[in-house]
């Protein structure tokens, strides 16, 4: 078989790499940046620099593929999956695994855009799994300077609750569903072992790090100038808002036993997390 991973140089596709690498499988990998992707892994991969965004380069990187581990981000998911997917048909794939997002079951912000990326490949009529997991526990390092420098952690989501998962989590299930068809034709819903609001997110990182912090609740307005100044675009800033918004509203909160089923062990807890990046808070 022969593996292609996409986004390979991101946090859960390097794991994902990684975990095959392990297994002394030697995965084809898609990157902007050759220069990256060497630093990561060597001569250990077969590197292709390219864009999902660039019809000719995905189907040359997806032809003689036989799995592909599907990543895309932002806005242009919807379009970007349909392309891969299609392609993906045309070139006899035999199965896609999309990392997608546990919001699709809300069907809103960034959960709006994998839903129809994952209707786009179902329409192809390509073997998919879908990986939908939570918020990353990676996402809490967007509070380290403010941690650092105020000892505040800012957020709308108020007393709303979110299940982070840890990226080695998802890579797992991920590599699990790459390596066996055991997961064709699922969706496989993924989180951490509890649900958690942003202030005991916050305790827990103070008692790794010795030192009180605060919860600041922002309104809508003000996490929408904020992340505005990081933006790619509006339209990315309004579905962070309303991502934001729906936690708020306890709409997201839900636990899985998913990744227990599939990986025979418990999620990675968020204080592990907090202790492997604990650098990252540390002034």
């Amino acid at each position: 078989m022969k593996y292609l991973i996409t986004g390979a140089t991101g946090d859960v596709g390097a794991r994902v790499t990684r975990q095959l690498l392990e297994r002394g499988i030697r995965p084809r990998v898609l990157t902007r940046s050759e220069e990256k992707a060497r630093a990561l892994f060597g001569d250990s991969v077969d590197v292709c620099a390219g864009d999902l965004g660039d019809p000719a380069s995905t189907r040359t990187v997806i032809q003689g593929a036989d799995v592909i581990f599907l990543v895309n981000i932002g806005p242009e998911i919807p379009r970007r999956d349909e392309t891969a997917a299609k392609i993906a048909k045309e070139e006899g794939v035999r199965r896609i695994v999309k990392l997608s997002s546990l919001d699709v079951e809300e069907g809103l912000a960034i959960g709006a855009w994998h839903e129809k990326g994952e209707r786009a490949i179902r329409d192809a009529g390509v073997p998919f799994t879908f990986v939908r997991p939570t918020g990353f526990m990676s996402n809490l390092l967007a509070w380290a300077h403010s941690i650092k420098t105020e000892g505040v952690v800012r957020s709308s989501t108020g007393d709303g609750r979110r299940a982070f998962i840890h990226s080695e989590d998802i890579a797992s299930v991920s590599v699990a569903a790459l390596l066996t068809d055991e997961y064709v034709g699922r969706a496989l819903p993924i989180t951490g072992p509890e649900s958690l609001t942003w202030t005991e997110v916050a305790e827990i990182i103070s008692n790794a790090i010795g030192r009180s912090l605060r919860y600041e609740l922002l309104s809508d307005e003000e996490a929408r100038a904020r992340y505005a100044k990081i933006s790619g675009s509006a339209e990315e800033t309004e579905a962070h808002v309303a991502l934001w918004r729906a936690i708020r509203e306890g709409r997201l909160g839900a636990v899985t036993d998913c990744v227990e089923r599939v990986l025979g062990r418990k999620p990675i807890a968020l204080e592990q997390w907090v202790a492997e990046n604990l650098s990252s808070f540390l002034g």
